[in-house]
């Protein structure tokens, strides 16, 4: 017989599997010599009370053995198989690459970046040396954006794939099960790369192929079909059907598209900060406590506030993580953050914006979201005064409209100069925030202080452009063959719904074959 219940236990007890298996005997009313088995379903922290407790969803085996579960996937030899030309090595390109090797297509990735161990170089000169290579960068290279911004795995989109397979194909290429109970899971930039370099290796050793420093620069199209790409200015490589999996970054592909009459649409994205505080401060906001015990992790928030008609919001929170400078041109400012897998540093930081609508940047330009998001990067970078110094202000300054004399020590590399962040940020986003930080403040004690530094600019939560695609056969609506794919296009955002994304036009592909 098997049950599933929900039990409670302390933080120093989750490990214990005596005290789990007494408590589930409890609940059950049996005894614990009929319990066989248990697996973990799913565990999250509650800290709605001061005694803070850890809630776990378990299935229990009572007077049977439990089953072997064992997650397997075929992926058959493809290497002569009809070609898929999958544009990007992100999330969403890996993924649909693994399900075009499952359909029977050999996937060809085209990244116009470096694999994840060149990748490091580029970003200790980004992080060193202020020097940003435009295409191999933390938004560029095998893994994508997610590689290193730490491979955050929550996400709400249980309505759009199999998210429990994602993280199986993640734990199968060397992610910890953790991953498939946690609430909200987490990778670690740290782990990312080698579990990339093994789906890397799953999709060559199918077949397939992945190539580094290949970007596409044009589309070949014929009679309203896909019929290829042109690599690097040069190389045409011929198949018809095209995965366009690129990332919110990739502005040269809107351009090109655009440039094409290919129709693009301007999208709503948001914009603001990201905001840093001693783990410590978040840690006793939300514990109840002076100091965080062993047994919980680094505390992490999310908080969301209506400021008039504009939603503000924090988003990608990182608990003991860093902030990462992610332009991908040179002389503009880009802020993200990661944390590692054991999220050990001593800050938090979390991205927060503001929604920007279509009616706030005026026009019928389908690239004007894109174009107004990068004129904010520009003006962010030269308050910095170069070298990706990134504009900082203390939180309390920045609501109360005054200099900060100095800014706290923090955790971006490049570092941070004080400037009055409104001069970088439309008065809008910066009147919005000034109002959300307050009301922060009231939701969480200890949230609105000046021991927290606003860092600007958080300008990529979303991509500032929509590629258009049909709702049951995930093409263009101009070009047949061309799937607008994930968070580039304007349809996913984040690690787990890319790869849902990238899966899902993998499968559009074999309808229509």
């Amino acid at each position: 017989m098997q049950k599933e219940i929900e039990i409670t236990l302390a933080p120093e007890d989750v490990e214990q599997e005596a005290i789990l298996k007494n408590a589930l005997s409890e609940v059950l009313e049996v005894k614990t010599t009929r319990i066989k088995g248990y697996k973990i379903l799913k565990r999250s922290i509650d800290a709605r009370s001061r005694r803070v407790i850890f809630r776990l969803q378990v299935r229990v085996f009572i007077d049977e053995e439990p089953l072997n579960e064992v997650f397997e996937v075929n992926y058959p030899n493809v290497s002569d198989k009809k070609p898929v030309i999958i544009v990007g090595a992100g999330p969403a390109g890996l993924f649909a690459a693994l399900q075009c090797i499952e359909n029977g297509f050999k996937p060809i990735v085209l990244e116009r970046g470096k694999d994840v161990k060149q990748r490091r170089r580029d970003l200790a000169a980004i992080n060193k040396e202020g020097i940003v290579n435009t295409e191999s960068n933390y938004c560029y290279g095998e893994g994508g954006a997610g590689t290193y911004s730490d491979g955050k795995l929550y996400t709400r989109s249980n309505k759009r794939g199999d998210i429990n397979k994602v993280l199986q194909v993640f734990v199968e290429h060397g992610a910890t099960e953790d991953i498939l109970v946690d609430a909200r899971p987490h990778i670690g930039t740290n782990k990312l790369p080698q579990i990339i370099t093994a789906i890397r290796e799953r999709i060559l050793n199918a077949g397939g192929e992945v190539r580094f420093d290949q970007k596409v620069t044009d589309i070949l199209i014929n009679f309203g079909k896909i019929k290829g790409v042109v690599i690097n200015g040069e190389e045409k490589l011929m198949a018809d059907a095209v995965i366009l999996a690129t990332g919110h970054s990739a502005r040269d592909i809107y351009e090109l598209l655009n440039s094409k009459n290919i129709l693009v649409e301007a999208k709503p994205f948001a914009l603001g900060v990201r905001i840093e505080h001693p783990q410590a401060i978040i840690d006793a906001a939300q514990y109840h406590c002076d100091i965080r015990s062993e047994f919980l992790p680094p505390a992490y928030y999310s908080l969301v506030e209506q400021v008039g008609s504009r939603g503000v919001f924090s988003f990608c929170m990182c608990p003991g993580g860093i902030i990462a400078p992610c332009a991908t041109h040179e002389n503009e400012i880009v802020v993200n953050g990661w944390s590692p897998s054991k999220r050990n540093n001593p800050f938090a930081n979390s991205g927060t914006v503001v929604q920007i609508t279509l009616d706030d940047v005026k026009g019928t330009d389908p690239l004007r979201m894109m174009n107004f998001q990068a004129e904010i990067e520009r003006t962010a970078f030269q308050l910095g005064g170069g070298n990706l110094v990134a504009p900082g202000q203390r939180m309390v300054d920045f609501v109360e409209n005054r200099v900060s004399i100095d800014l706290p020590k923090n955790s971006y590399l490049p570092g941070t100069k004080s400037v009055m962040l409104k001069d970088t940020l439309p008065d809008f986003v910066a009147s919005s925030l000034r109002n959300a930080l307050l009301l922060f403040g009231k939701k969480m004690k200890g949230y609105y202080t000046n021991e927290a530094i606003l860092v600007g600019v958080e300008s990529r939560s979303s991509s500032p452009v929509r590629i258009p695609r049909d709702k049951e056969t995930y093409q263009h609506p101009q070009v047949a063959g061309l799937f607008p794919c994930a968070e580039g296009a304007g349809y996913a955002g984040g690690i787990v719904s890319a790869a849902i994304d990238g899966v899902n036009c993998a499968n559009a592909i074999l309808k229509i074959s």
